[in-house]
């Protein structure tokens, strides 16, 4: 079984696991998921815990209602819900003398490389501790504009930082299926995942539950970052007493298997960004380029999108619209928009200075 290879593994548990229809906290289903933790300490196992549901325990310690809640007032309600949330987590896990710390994340934190590195050997100091970082999105001061607005992406970003081996993302279902099982009694779930293609894109159709802001397009591009970064995925049911051991026993789950070639840390950063700032599209002598391990240069750029500065990921597309790579822009969007389609010498006499000759250098670009 994969779990039993793996050293350091990071576990999504998404609301609807955690909490029950009525908005309170699950107390049976934790006291299992804390027996399943303990044993895999027991085989020295590093875990990291990603969890949702503080906005919901907060809508059910005021007694509110969540939906149709506005962003200012869910921060708000988030301020509350989390202390509920690790009260929660500390009650249960203290019965088993396990120490728990509490991590709480905005977009920037793992989209600046500095900030990023940083969280980092935080979580890493926390696990050489014997520790379990519980991380959960920073809710309170998030905005619509810079926030993940889902676990399963903050989870893969996680694992690619921390170099994870696994992510389990505990579900509602029993993984990927080839249609929507709740609508459709023929469906059949699909075991191993060795590429992310348009079918498994089409198969991902969205899935909605009461607390959940996820679906299943959600956990594929969670499933992308983990692939780039050598991470192995897993997409389980969660609603068992003992969840993590039931995938062990059971593997009625879908292993995303990741790519042989695993990147560095650097490019493995690059390829995981979650909220690239804008795209470049390029020509047909471009994208072999860069298909080559070369640099993107301004005479193969066509078009710009976005506003973005120097620095900030932006996505790269080839005529046809698909996305061919991403990296870090050597120049802001504005000063693309002045020096694409011409020649790399003349740029200094375009721009009026002096500045690199790559859109992208090979060493900020990863193709797809």
């Amino acid at each position: 079984m994969y779990i039993n290879r793996f050293k350091k593994i990071v576990i999504k548990i998404g609301s609807s696991i955690l909490i029950d229809e009525k908005g309170k906290p699950k107390k049976k289903w934790l006291e299992g998921f804390v027996n399943d933790i303990k044993q895999l300490l027991k085989k020295n196992k590093e875990i990291v815990i990603v969890s949702s549901g503080a906005i919901a325990l907060g809508c059910e310690y005021l007694g509110i209602n969540k939906k149709g809640l506005k962003i200012d007032k869910s921060q708000a309600i988030a301020s509350i819900g989390q202390i509920e949330l690790m009260s929660f987590y500390k009650k249960n896990f203290n019965k088993s003398k396990i120490k728990i710390s509490q991590i709480l994340l905005t977009l920037d934190d793992t989209e600046q490389r500095r900030r990023s590195i940083n969280a980092k050997r935080t979580i890493d100091n926390l696990l050489k501790m014997g520790i379990i970082p519980i991380v959960n999105e920073n809710d309170t001061t998030a905005t619509t504009e810079i926030k993940y607005g889902d676990n399963d992406r903050l989870a893969s970003r996680v694992s690619q930082i921390i170099g994870a081996d696994c992510l389990i993302l505990l579900s509602d279902v029993d993984g990927l299926y080839t249609d929507n099982p709740k609508k459709n009694k023929n469906s059949k779930l699909i075991k191993t995942v060795k590429e992310i293609d348009q079918n498994t894109k089409r198969y991902a159709t969205k899935t909605e539950n009461f607390y959940g802001s996820g679906g299943m397009i959600t956990k594929i591009e969670a499933a992308k970052i983990c692939q780039l970064a050598g991470c192995y995925m897993v997409i389980a049911n969660g609603n068992y007493k003992n969840p993590i051991n039931k995938i062990i026993k059971n593997n009625n789950c879908t292993w995303f298997i990741p790519k042989i070639s695993k990147l560095d840390a650097r490019k493995q950063w690059i390829i995981g960004s979650i909220a690239p700032k804008g795209e470049v599209i390029i020509d047909l002598g471009a994208e072999k380029a860069i298909g080559n391990g070369k640099s993107l240069l301004p005479a193969g750029v066509k078009k710009i999108n976005g506003v973005f500065e120097k620095g900030d990921h932006i996505l790269v597309k080839n005529l046809r619209n698909i996305e061919c790579g991403r990296g870090l822009s050597s120049f802001s969007s504005k000063e693309i928009q002045k020096i694409k389609g011409f020649h790399s010498s003349k740029i200094t006499s375009i721009l009026g200075y002096s500045s690199r000759e790559e859109i992208i250098h090979k060493d900020d670009l990863v193709k797809v």
